[in-house]
């Protein structure tokens, strides 16, 4: 069993945070974790969030425990301005659960006035980080700069020194479209950057183009070919535009958490896992953007198994299918919670759920309930605890119906009469079909009902309600019935299904079964 749960168990090891040193990170094996959310993440189209929900995800950010919040552009508005001045102001002086203060970085042009600018709203912050950029591949410098290499390396290196001259001592540089640079110059403008104080170096792959191999060239290349690189930090930052890059921060988390140790030499983060769902979902809803199903860890299917072998091997043990536990990442889920009733689930998911709900049924009543929920699974996507409650009542602890439902058809609207054409089974396997007109598809089919089974009814109660939500709901139907004199009991029934029509029959039918069974 340890070696079964030896993946999970290493997920959950926490290290020791090095101090933090601009330009060093004393512990080689200590990965910093920069989030760019309220930066590069609000540039994605529609994702604007306001300077108050700014502020509560820095806050939550620093429960994550991120070494770094890239917190804005302040000279891109004077909203953002003011975004970043309130988080460096608060957030920038918050101490986390470990004692630690969170580094507050503003991104900027390589132009005084944009420099000047970012250090305003920044230098109330224990731990302030100038971050400046400028392009250095020959397309952004050619047709977007309109500069040559020599005027791009003086500027890079101009504005780090004037950056410096401000009184910051934590300052990154970043050189835009990095992978598609000639790496010549990238060795030349870094060096020359480092010489005027930059103590970080961002190697932006900016269009998403490098492959993992090109990628981790680079930076090897950049390690062994920069001058006084031993004096600076390599960050890196990807894009996925073709779905080569890492997309965020929450994913390498995990990923050096779970293998870190086991073939990664070690190295490791000080995020609190625990708090990635909820920071996900804050993130979620301020930026009104919403994540696939299919997300890795904070997806809405992240966790879920709807597979009639996962769900066998996660009854047995959830070792057999999940790697992370999801309590991991904050989400409180019991093995029981994560089996998703559909129509590839087998028997056993079926009465392990059935059992959680307080059903105790015998093998042929699980039978039967397998097959019903069967044909339900073929019409929803997604069996609910609400609708196996349905089918319980409905099929499985109802006796050995006097009258069932064969077929139904109805027609109704604005222009005729509502009709209705029933065929119902008798207990001896003999067919019976009628036809009525009615007020309304419901009362039709109910008439048409009578005219079959010949019986003095009186409806009593009919209650109609969807237990489960969206379009294809478990509509589950009550009705009351009884004879037509008064003085006799009241009988109920139920049915549920996805047809209304089709579930107040089967609750109709349900309920002069009852009645039947009782007088005779």
């Amino acid at each position: 069993m340890a070696g079964i749960t030896s993946i999970i168990e290493s997920c959950r090891i926490k290290r020791n945070r090095p101090e933090y040193i601009p330009g060093r990170i004393p512990d080689s094996t200590y990965v910093r974790i920069l989030d760019t959310t309220l930066r590069d993440g609000e540039q994605a189209p529609g994702a604007a969030m306001t300077r108050d929900q700014k502020l509560e995800v820095a806050r939550q950010l620093v429960k994550l425990g991120v070494d770094i919040i890239e917190a804005g552009f302040p000279s891109a508005s004077k909203e953002d301005f003011m975004a970043v001045k309130m988080i460096a102001e608060e957030v920038g002086n918050l101490t986390d659960d470990d004692g630690y203060v969170p580094v507050i970085g503003g991104v900027c042009r390589c132009n005084e006035k944009d420099i000047a600018t970012t250090w305003e709203a920044l230098k109330h912050a224990k731990r302030p980080r100038i971050l400046t950029f400028i392009a250095t591949s020959p397309i952004h410098m050619e047709l977007k700069l309109r500069k040559s290499k020599d005027q791009v390396l003086e500027i890079a290196r101009d504005m780090v020194k004037y950056a410096r001259s401000l009184g910051c001592t934590d300052i990154g540089f970043a050189a835009e479209d990095a992978a598609r640079s000639d790496r010549e110059f990238l060795y030349q403008i870094l060096g020359e950057v480092i010489k005027a104080g930059a103590t970080t170096l961002t190697i932006p792959d900016t269009v998403g183009i490098a492959m993992p191999f090109e990628y981790g060239k680079l930076i090897a290349d950049i390690k062994e070919n920069t001058p006084g690189i031993e004096n600076a930090i390599i960050s890196t930052h990807c894009h996925n535009d073709l779905g080569l890059a890492t997309s965020n921060t929450i994913e390498v988390v995990m990923a050096l958490t779970c293998r870190g140790n086991d073939i990664l030499g070690g190295l490791h983060t000080r995020i609190n896992t625990r708090h990635i769902l909820k920071t996900s979902k804050m993130v979620e809803k301020y930026s009104g953007l919403h994540l696939q199903p299919h997300k890795a860890l904070v997806g809405a299917n992240a966790f879920l198994h709807e597979s009639g072998i996962h769900q066998d091997g996660m009854l047995k043990h959830r070792g057999t299918y999940e790697i992370i536990s999801p309590e991991d990442i904050g989400l409180d889920r019991s093995v029981g919670d994560t089996i998703v009733l559909g129509k590839l689930s087998g028997r056993q998911a079926l009465r392990n759920r059935l059992e959680e709900l307080g059903y105790k049924l015998k093998d042929t009543e699980v039978e039967s309930v397998f097959w019903q929920f069967k044909a339900v699974a073929e019409t929803k996507k997604r069996i609910t605890d609400a609708d196996l409650r349905a089918l319980v009542s409905n099929e499985a602890l109802d006796a050995q119906p006097i009258w069932r439902l064969g077929d139904l058809q109805v027609t109704c609207g604005t222009v005729g009469f509502s009709t209705a054409t029933v065929k119902l089974f008798s207990i001896d396997g003999s067919m019976h079909f009628a036809c009525s007109i009615g007020t309304g598809p419901v009362d039709s089919a109910y008439k048409a009902i009578n005219h079959i089974v010949k019986e003095p009814v009186k409806l009593v109660k009919y209650t109609l309600g969807a237990i489960t939500g969206c379009m294809d709901a478990t509509a589950t139907t009550s009705v009351e019935i009884s004879h037509e004199d008064m003085n006799h009991p009241i009988f109920s029934g139920t049915g549920g299904g996805t047809d209304v029509v089709v579930s107040s029959v089967e609750a109709y039918l349900s309920a002069l079964n009852n009645m039947l069974r009782f007088y005779q």
